[in-house]
């Protein structure tokens, strides 16, 4: 009698599964994301997003531009040291304080008048060779990433909010709110360049949505203003405050012409 060997069972791969493996239970579900590499990666792509639209397109529109894409942080700079030149001897502070002094006292007219030349005119307390480099990348990158135009037109902005809102505070008076300055307050000189440097800073960060320069920038004038409160940080927190919203609106717009794109594309033509 002939020994019969058993075939043994053999597992026939599931059907529609390539290679044998078999088919995952619908309702597994994944294992939960580990929150700090969630966290890690959207620092990641944060820092990486901010490093393209603060510093690698500027440095490529420097390239296909030139120098000459730079000519408003070369005249800020040099507009600076010239006036802080000039203001090391007497008769020539008494000509930079009738040229770009600007106080709160003043009538509005000449306050108006003087602002445009006090973006040049720095702080005579503050070291004017550390604010320079601050002063000529706020410039430099303002220029190469807004225009020349538009960058003009945030710095004065910024200034000016600050020199119109300091004479509503005093106005106002002092108080038991704390908004209001006191009548001395009138006769302190603005804040010059600085408050500009900060609205561009601050404006660049909103529409390149970098939110580590706007911590740094808008941050850092919240932290001056109560440390040192004084009539110079009131200026800054104005134009950090200007800046947002002229960055908020820029946002808008740019949103609103993306979406009529498509509907001017697909209209018909004539």
């Amino acid at each position: 009698m002939s020994m019969l060997r058993l075939r043994p069972e053999v597992d026939w791969p599931h059907e529609g599964r390539a290679g044998g493996e078999p088919r995952a239970d619908s309702t597994a579900t994944k294992p939960p994301a580990n929150p700090l590499r969630r966290a890690a990666a959207f620092a990641g792509r944060t820092l990486r997003g901010e490093w393209h639209g603060i510093v690698v397109d500027p440095v490529r529109q420097l390239v296909r531009r030139g120098p000459a894409a730079l000519l408003l942080a070369v005249v800020a700079c040099v507009g600076v040291i010239f006036f802080h030149g000039i203001a090391q001897h007497p008769v020539g502070a008494v000509a930079v304080r009738l040229l770009g002094g600007v106080q709160g006292d003043l009538p509005l007219w000449l306050a108006l008048l003087r602002t445009p030349v006090s973006l040049y005119v720095p702080a005579l307390d503050l070291p004017v060779w550390a604010g320079i480099t601050q002063l000529f990348l706020a410039f430099a990158l303002a220029e190469l990433a807004l225009g020349r135009r538009r960058t003009l037109l945030i710095a004065y902005a910024s200034t000016l909010a600050g020199t119109l809102t300091v004479r509503v505070m005093l106005a106002i008076g002092p108080g038991p709110w704390g908004l209001g300055l006191p009548p001395e307050a009138g006769q302190v000189l603005d804040t010059g360049p600085s408050a500009a440097v900060v609205g561009l800073f601050t404006y660049l960060s909103v529409v390149r949505r970098a939110p580590v320069v706007f911590t740094l920038t808008g941050g850092s004038m919240v932290w001056e203003s109560i440390a040192k409160p004084n009539l110079a940080g009131r200026e800054h927190l104005i134009a950090v405050a200007a800046a947002v919203v002229m960055g908020l609106l820029q946002l808008r717009a740019d949103r609103r012409r993306q979406a009529r794109r498509p509907g001017l594309a697909d209209a018909p033509a004539g």
